[in-house]
């Protein structure tokens, strides 16, 4: 019975690994300079998560799959920083809200042309990153997290720092429900 299970196991991990490319789309969500040094909300480590996006990013442009370039509209600090700036032909979407979807036209962009898989790296992971990934789960896209090119901060609750690691860990387990988390080379490896 055990060895079925793990068979049933790997056919659906291979199921989802193998989406059609041409329905799967990268979302990069608020990959912006306030986040990074010197800018009015840095966060920890956002460079690494940066380069990794890059990474994706050049893997998505290489294989003409669809970008979707979202950026927290912003007086200060709101581009997009520059290893994951948009071309031209990739569309942006300005958002005022934390969950992207929400009062913008990602759901329909999606829809239109034809993505049942979405992508997901960005900033912060437990705030922006998280309300996007359960909103795409929600509305039936089978999702994936790059943990490694997510990025988020220290907080504070009643007095008690929570370190950046821990936000961002604790974030990630439990979107698990909702998405399928790998790293970068995992993901990459995969497409």
């Amino acid at each position: 019975m055990r060895k079925i299970a793990v068979f049933l196991l790997l056919i659906v991990s291979g199921f989802l690994m193998a989406q059609n490319p041409s329905k799967t789309a990268l979302l990069l969500i608020d990959i912006q300079d306030f986040y990074f040094p010197g800018g009015r909300s840095a966060l920890v480590e956002p460079e690494l998560a940066a380069q990794n996006a890059a990474l994706l990013l050049e893997s998505f442009r290489s294989k003409k799959q669809l970008v979707v370039h979202i950026k927290h509209q912003a007086e200060v600090g709101s581009d997009i920083y520059h290893l994951v700036e948009p071309l031209a032909s990739e569309k942006v979407i300005v958002k005022r809200e934390v969950n992207s979807f929400l009062n913008t036209d990602l759901l329909f962009y999606l829809k239109e042309n034809q993505i049942d898989t979405v992508v997901l790296s960005g900033m912060q992971t437990h705030m922006c990153l998280e309300a996007a990934t359960r909103a795409a789960h929600d509305f039936g896209f089978v999702v994936f997290v790059i943990a490694d090119a997510c990025a988020t901060k220290d907080l504070s609750y009643k007095g008690t720092i929570i370190p950046a690691k821990d936000v961002h860990l604790s974030t990630l387990q439990t979107l698990q429900v909702y998405a399928k988390i790998l790293d970068t080379n995992q993901f990459l490896e995969t497409k």
